[in-house]
């Protein structure tokens, strides 16, 4: 089978970081896989190019930004010269512009997202507009198709199919802390108001005055440029530029959960996080909010799910798991291969009803 993958942008994000995964899975398995995206790669997306291109997996970014109708033709060469038996629109926008194409390759529609798109009237519109175009909607989160249903409507073919993690990438090492090591708290995620850093300073912030042996560091995509200013003047302000490190994207997420002692996760709203996936197969001690999303964990081994707004409860949590050691964790279900296995089930389903279609 001939997949295409297509992305908004190749960046260090969890829709990114999956249709990655995903694509070297696949290739591996013996389909012939491309990456495509709407706009260039990000340049911390490189290394990622790099892994995709060892693996066999084609990549065609575009050089430049297009405008929309540039988009479309750049696709459509793309589609055409690919020649994809199946495409995997990862994200509302990309799966638009994958939809808004003549053809018949089959399109399945990836509901990522963290938040409603279909809040957006515009988006609602579009969306009931290109329904049916799409073969298939995955959502990898419950309320990806609470929200798809509550503004569209019902699909034909709709699924939930969660993210998985490849748990051999980030295996937990039982490793224990060191002595006298300067302790670390860490948190990955895009800078925006959604993934909560601000709360994750203040919080910090009564940890440094109990413990004097420990350090914050926040990892992401600059997504929101006043929101990651707005971190950084909260770091000065509180007294905290020596113990905290307000940085972008890194491209060796693996390497920051060993090297880290506690994973913080305060965020409002979420899909389904491969960031936490991640922090739960590495075995780190995890602080995280009480949002739907995070709950299948809630009884799994050094994971606590608190009230993040709540400062003094959170401050308490991390410096609780800061004395916690790492632990095994089960993910039965939710591993790269369980997903890729899903995903591919799909693409078959969408491609033999095409083939029968065309049969009759």
């Amino acid at each position: 089978m001939r997949i295409l993958h297509l992305v908004l942008e190749p960046r260090l994000s969890g829709a990114e970081v999956l249709a990655k995964d995903l694509a070297l899975h696949q290739q591996r398995d013996g389909s012939v896989v491309c990456v495509t995206s709407l706009l260039p790669a990000h340049p911390d997306f490189a290394p990622m190019r790099e892994e995709l291109q060892r693996g066999g997996v084609l990549c065609r970014f575009p050089a430049k930004r297009h405008s929309l109708p540039g988009k479309l033709w750049q696709l459509a060469g793309v589609i055409r010269s690919f020649r994809a038996d199946v495409i995997f629109a990862h994200a509302t926008i990309p799966a638009f512009y994958a939809r808004a194409l003549p053809g018949t390759v089959p399109v399945i529609y990836v509901m990522h997202s963290a938040t409603n798109d279909f809040e957006h009237a515009l988006f609602r519109h579009v969306e009931r507009l290109l329904s049916t175009r799409a073969r298939a909607v995955i959502g990898v989160s419950p309320a990806n198709l609470n929200d798809y249903t509550a503004a569209v409507g019902s699909h034909p073919l709709m699924t939930l199919i969660p993210n998985g993690v490849d748990t051999g990438r980030f295996a937990f090492d039982g490793r224990a802390v060191s002595a006298g090591q300067t302790l670390q708290i860490v948190q990955v995620g895009r800078y925006t108001s959604v993934k909560n850093q601000l709360q994750t300073v203040h919080a910090f912030r009564d940890v440094a005055a109990q413990m004097s042996d420990v350090r914050l560091v926040l990892y992401g995509v600059v997504e929101d440029p006043a929101y990651f200013d707005a971190v950084s003047d909260l770091v000065g302000k509180l007294g905290l530029t020596a113990r905290v490190v307000v940085s972008g994207p890194h491209t060796d997420i693996c390497s920051v959960l060993h090297a880290s002692n506690v994973f913080a996760m305060p965020s409002r709203s979420e899909g389904h996080s491969i960031a936490f996936l991640e922090a739960l197969a590495s075995g780190i001690p995890v602080v995280a909010s009480t949002i739907a999303p995070f709950a299948f964990a809630k009884t799994l081994p050094g994971v606590q799910l608190v009230d993040t707004d709540d400062t003094a409860a959170y401050a308490r949590a991390l410096v609780c798991a800061l004395g916690q050691r790492r632990t095994q964790r089960s993910l039965t279900g939710l591993t790269l291969q369980d997903t890729a296995q899903r995903y591919l089930a799909v693409a078959h389903q969408v491609t033999a009803a095409r083939a029968l279609s065309r049969s009759r």
